[in-house]
């Protein structure tokens, strides 16, 4: 459960539903309002989600642009969420957990979920058994759903984009072109711990080489792989055999609810990467989640994407905060400073007088 003080706001049909807060770790506050100001015109805060209007052209947008935004703080995270709600509460909680973990406030951020974008997915999204790839048949309108919800989030007062769904990084570059705001890319952050972690290669004369696991090799799995190599990495993915008799048989028996038979066969693919000299394995599926419990031995060997772009959004969230408290300091001391100068030049002129006033009398 959330802990902290929270705005929910609602809006008609054609509007994803927001969620913003900022927790506090002793006080539980909710509240529900309407933004009269928002439902007065609507347009100049997000365009309408109908399909058949064009998207409007990118444009930059700056916290001066937007008179009112919903959240004030520079460090406030934009989520978009909608394509898998689990997954966006399970980032959610993270999220709040790891950054109020040492006593502090819980950094801000602002939620944009709407389940318009699921109902596109089994039309666009290609088949986890990799028969037949339709990923650009509804390719538009997943691209215009994403965009609004990242130009809404702009205006919000977002100070930076996350988006923690394996699928929607399917279309990541479409979705942050023209973002006037930091967009953290999942496969750059996870590429970015990796290498800062200095990993030696299990194989002498080789690189280190990280396994990669989703459930759709040719569309997701090449999303992490072109970060990975640019990082010195070697990639190693399932082969056919691993994916079509382990990894698609797993992700049935979840839709089935056999939660343990998805575990058993997960665990299987991992050790079938293993073998294969890999240091990690990177779990790069929104169904692999949460599916390996954090006591299992094979889940140190284990990299969820989700936990890494919540650290790296709260690296960001305190890096902006220190900054603006740094200036904070600066603005005051330039104020103490301005107020020495005319208290010094009065004690001048005083001493002056009377030194005048002296020599005057004698």
């Amino acid at each position: 459960m959330l802990d902290g003080g929270m705005t929910m706001s609602c809006h008609s049909v054609n509007w994803p539903p927001i969620f913003s807060a900022k927790v506090h770790k002793n006080r539980t506050h909710y509240r529900t309002r309407f933004n009269p100001s928002i439902a007065i015109q609507p347009c100049s805060v997000l365009v309408p989600s109908n399909e058949g209007e064009k998207l409007p052209e990118s444009k930059k947008i700056s916290r001066s642009q937007t008179p009112d935004p919903l959240l004030s703080p520079e460090n406030t995270v934009g989520i978009i969420g909608g394509v898998s709600v689990f997954s966006t509460l399970a980032f959610l909680e993270k999220l709040v957990r790891l950054s109020s973990r040492n006593g502090e406030d819980s950094i801000p951020f602002v939620v944009c979920s709407d389940p318009a974008i699921s109902r596109q997915l089994p039309i666009s999204f290609p088949p986890v058994n990799g028969k037949g790839s339709r990923i650009r048949l509804n390719h538009g309108n997943i691209v215009k759903i994403l965009r609004r919800k990242r130009v809404f989030l702009e205006q919000s007062g977002a100070g930076c984009i996350v988006m923690p769904s394996h699928i929607s990084h399917a279309w990541l570059f479409e979705v942050s072109e023209g973002c006037s705001v930091p967009f953290l890319n999942m496969g750059d952050c996870v590429a970015r711990e990796l290498k800062e972690a200095k990993l030696k290669p299990i194989e002498a004369g080789r690189n280190v080489r990280i396994g990669v696991l989703t459930s759709n090799a040719s569309q997701l799995a090449g999303f992490y792989e072109e970060k990975l190599q640019n990082q010195g990495f070697e990639v190693v993915l399932p082969d056919k055999a691993t994916l079509e008799h382990v990894v698609v048989p797993a992700i049935e028996a979840l839709k089935r609810k056999d939660k343990e038979g998805a575990r058993n066969l997960l665990r299987i693919a991992i050790q079938v990467l293993l073998v294969r000299a890999v240091n990690c394995v990177i779990l790069a599926s929104d169904e692999f989640h949460g599916l390996l419990p954090s006591d299992d031995p094979l889940h140190k060997n284990c990299i969820d994407p989700m936990d890494v772009l919540a650290r790296f959004t709260i690296k960001w969230a305190q890096s902006i905060e220190k900054k603006a408290l740094l200036r904070s300091k600066n603005d005051v001391r330039k104020v103490e400073v301005g107020l020495e100068i005319p208290f010094l030049f009065v004690c001048m002129v005083a001493v002056i007088s009377v030194l005048v006033g002296y020599l005057l009398n004698r």
